[in-house]
């Protein structure tokens, strides 16, 4: 019985992972295709990746975005980091019960309700869309997990290092800087590359956000798709997928890097 339990549980298994990652083993494979038609093989080629780095528009629009994902993580990490301090060590504050309900928010929000809700702000302020108004959507929408992951950290910091520093002449912000951040930097870099992950893939608040010359690669290829997809969109999807691959390998790598320090105390 149990082995016939064990058997049906890994069969499920695999084809879990069959129905969720065979389309994007298809696409790799089918972007490496000789053949112009998507559907029939050719033979092995690259032609579409040197297609790819001739289109000028899919270029410019990738420089787009990673610079929208490295802004945009960057002020999230700084925001998220701060919020979870003032969560984790400051318990007793008015409105405290509100200000965690508001970063746990958005991380369960529907996303367009996040990006017409920017929309909203933006026109209500007269703001006019663009570059600027990409890298704010975003940074909100990464705080909020950038917050979760540092909260989690500072909490299982001893506080007897940080009451050590200051009995040493340390002041709060020379505590805070030599102490508290270097003990959650493994959950800092973490949240940054999360936050540079879901800002590089991200396409429904880039799409409300985005105004004339703020093009996202995600909007590109799916703007393209439209029309019919190509090669040459499956090479840019491989591409966006292996970067994407190695910021997720790194964030796995800090947090494996968190939990040993948290198990040497």
């Amino acid at each position: 019985m149990w082995r016939g339990t064990g058997a049906f549980r890994l069969t499920s298994l695999l084809f879990g992972f069959a129905f969720l990652y065979a389309p994007i083993v298809v696409l790799v494979v089918y972007s490496f295709n000789a053949s112009r038609l998507v559907t029939v093989w050719g033979g092995f080629s690259t032609r579409w990746y040197s297609a790819l780095f001739a289109d000028a528009q899919i270029v410019s629009s990738a420089w787009i975005s990673l610079r929208v994902a490295f802004l945009s993580a960057l002020i999230a990490t700084v925001l998220g980091a701060c919020a979870a301090v003032a969560l984790a060590r400051f318990e007793r504050f008015s409105g405290r019960g509100l200000f965690a309900a508001m970063i746990m928010a958005p991380l369960v929000m529907p996303e367009v309700i996040t990006g017409l809700s920017l929309l909203l702000l933006f026109v209500a302020l007269d703001i006019p869309r663009g570059l600027g108004t990409v890298i704010l959507g975003h940074a909100t929408m990464g705080m909020c997990f950038v917050a979760v992951l540092v909260r989690e950290r500072v909490e299982g910091v001893d506080r007897a290092l940080e009451e050590a520093a200051m009995d040493l002449g340390a002041s709060p912000a020379q505590t805070l800087l030599r102490v508290t951040v270097p003990l959650a930097a493994p959950a800092i870099i973490s949240g940054y590359l999360l936050a540079f992950t879901l800002s590089l893939d991200d396409f429904v608040i880039a799409s409300f956000t985005s105004g004339p010359g703020s093009t996202t690669l995600p909007m590109r290829i799916f703007s393209a798709v439209r029309l019919g997809v190509s090669p040459e969109i499956n090479a840019a999807a491989t591409l966006l997928i292996g970067v994407v691959a190695l910021c997720l390998a790194l964030y796995g790598a800090a947090h494996v890097l968190m939990q040993e320090r948290t198990k040497k105390g």
